[in-house]
This record gives structure tokens, sequence and C-alpha cells, in this order.
């Protein structure tokens, strides 16, 4: 849990279950991936914005606004771009996806991601 400090943090951020409910990831193509998550730190703008995102099984249509630094935790997922660029990840993987980079997620086993929206 994110405690008062001149740098928000969160203990235990890979295993922590004190999350708020996000619902349904929106533009959904197969299942109903539900998200939760908890938000570390948002700046004037919401940038950066950084946090925890949990998401369940499911498969869905995404655009990614500005550049997001993921690092993930646990599960395992596919990303497919409109580009026909795949990138798989599972637990220890880092992806850095630029502004504007659309296509697919298919989470195949619950994810867990460490990330920084700027």
């Amino acid at each position: 849990m994110a405690e008062p400090s001149s740098a928000p943090h969160i203990y235990n951020a890979t295993t922590t279950d004190d999350l708020v409910d996000w619902g349904l990831q929106p533009d959904s193509v197969e299942g109903q991936s539900k998200s939760t998550g908890r938000l570390v730190h948002k700046g004037p703008n919401n940038q950066p914005e950084s946090g925890i995102w949990v998401c369940t099984p499911g498969r869905w249509r995404l655009s990614i606004p500005r550049d997001e630094f993921c690092h993930f935790v646990a599960g395992r997922a596919v990303y497919r771009s409109d580009e026909g660029e795949v990138i798989a990840v599972e637990a220890g993987t880092v992806v850095m996806f630029p502004g504007g980079w659309t296509g697919e997620c298919h989470v195949i086993e619950t994810m867990r991601n460490i990330y920084m929206l700027v």
C-alpha cells in the first residue's frame, strides 16, 4: 500500500492484493478480462503515471496513448501490433511500448504489470 512520501511507493508490488477494481477491459474481442490495480503516482496532466495493473484472461483491442514502460512480473500474454509484430510476455519481461502502438492483447494467464506511462 502506498504511504505518504516524497517518493511514492508500494511495498511488495509483485504480490500485494490491495488493489482497486478497474472494471472490465474495454474493446473486448474474446472473453471478459477484468482489471484491478493500484496507482503509485500521477503527475501534472497525468504525466507521468505509474502503478500496478493486474488483468485476467481475455483478448481486446488496444491503443497506447503515450510511451509506456511495462515490467511484467506474473502471468502470460501476447501482444500483436496492427503491423504484425508479436510480443510474448511472461514474468521477467520488460517492454517499452511507443506512444501510438495499436493492436491486440491476449492475456493467457492472469498477468501483473508494473508500469509507467510518460
